[in-house]
């Protein structure tokens, strides 16, 4: 990969930078709703870096467009698709995507990455990985960096799927890092759980296979081409007597295990076939929109908490108690549980009194 940069007179690019900062300040909700009603893809992105933004004043606009997307979510199927690293999920999407694009649907794709330690930002770029999905008509690929989120998933990317669905799209996959049990946070707020394996990836991974097994709906394994096809096809068959174990789904939906190949675009349609037939049988049973009930209400606690830790820590006199007490701890003088109790009573103290 080469970069380019470009030298820019220092008044220009004073300029530019005044223009860029002058079209947030001007921006509104009430316009970006607008803007992604039409199905501006633009507004689109505006609208996402503004849900994570850490900025207040980009917060209110947010959460005022969410609100006003409210009416117009809810509309399209939510697939997370997980797996290790190395097992292609970006390379299945690619392909996968083909299919879904011949059923006539508007894809939108947001790919959780890996972030930096030293800068937050995202470390693979995913959107560089499916250079042909990007450009095709009725596809939005959005890259972000998971931070320091719980579950690989990026801060705000529920809120991201309802934006995505406010735009028209009717299909939205949330691809996560894949690195191990705290995955399973995208099962909250997806209504299908895809999760992609290798065959022969060996009994150290078994750790991390139980918990994400469990919810899946169905278990994958990929690169199923060449001398591997074999080994794939063995594989699946193994983890469908494994999944045979496990406890009855309340969706009444049996998990099913497959194997695909995305260089060979094999098998790939009897994938979307089934989660197909997991729609009609959970939208006719009631467990669709039940199961999005319960997100609902896992979301509640999961808004509220994240509320409560901003407010801690964007508060500048908790701040500089919370430095004093690390450095006691640090020191010997106190415990970091005595600490944090200490800390947590002054937090509700100064509340009080605010």
């Amino acid at each position: 990969m080469f970069l380019t940069f470009v030298w820019m007179d220092p008044n220009r690019l004073d300029e530019w930078l005044k223009k860029r900062r002058d079209r947030r300040a001007n921006v509104s909700a009430e316009q970006l709703f607008n803007d992604l009603q039409q199905g501006d893809l633009n507004a689109l992105s505006r609208s996402i870096t503004l849900l994570e933004s850490t900025l207040s004043s980009d917060k209110e606009i947010a959460e005022e467009l969410i609100n006003l997307c409210a009416p117009f979510i809810g509309n399209s199927i939510r697939i997370g698709i997980t797996g290790v690293p190395g097992v292609g999920k970006s390379t299945f999407i690619e392909a996968f995507g083909d299919v879904l694009l011949n059923d006539n649907r508007r894809i939108a794709v947001l790919a959780i990455d890996p972030s930096s330690e030293t800068t937050g930002g995202s470390i693979l770029g995913d959107k560089t990985r499916m250079q042909d999905l990007s450009t095709r008509e009725n596809v939005f690929i959005r890259p972000s960096a998971s931070g320091n989120s719980l579950g690989g998933v990026a801060r705000k990317t529920r809120e991201s799927i309802f934006l995505c669905e406010a735009c028209g799209f009717d299909l939205v996959l949330v691809e996560t890092v894949g690195v191990g049990q705290s995955e399973t946070m995208v099962h909250h707020m997806v209504d299908f759980f895809l999760l992609l394996m290798l065959s022969g990836a060996g009994d150290e991974l078994q750790g991390i296979k139980r918990g994400i097994m469990e919810m899946a709906d169905l278990l994958v394994i990929t690169k199923a081409d060449g001398e591997n096809e074999k080994r794939a096809k063995l594989a699946a068959r193994q983890y469908a007597n494994a999944m045979h174990l496990f406890p009855p789904k309340p969706s009444g939906w049996v998990a099913k295990t497959d194997v695909c190949s995305a260089l060979e675009k094999k098998n790939l349609e009897e994938i979307w076939a089934a989660v197909k037939s997991f729609e009609l049988l959970t939208k006719n049973n009631g467990w669709w929109e039940e199961q999005r009930k319960r997100q609902d209400m896992f979301w509640l606690e999961e808004t509220l908490k994240d509320k409560i830790l901003a407010d801690f820590f964007t508060d500048e006199k908790m701040l500089a108690l919370l430095k004093d007490y690390k450095g006691k701890v640090h020191d010997g003088q106190t415990g970091a549980f005595q600490a944090a109790d200490q800390l947590y009573h002054y937090f509700i103290s100064k509340k009080r009194n605010d």
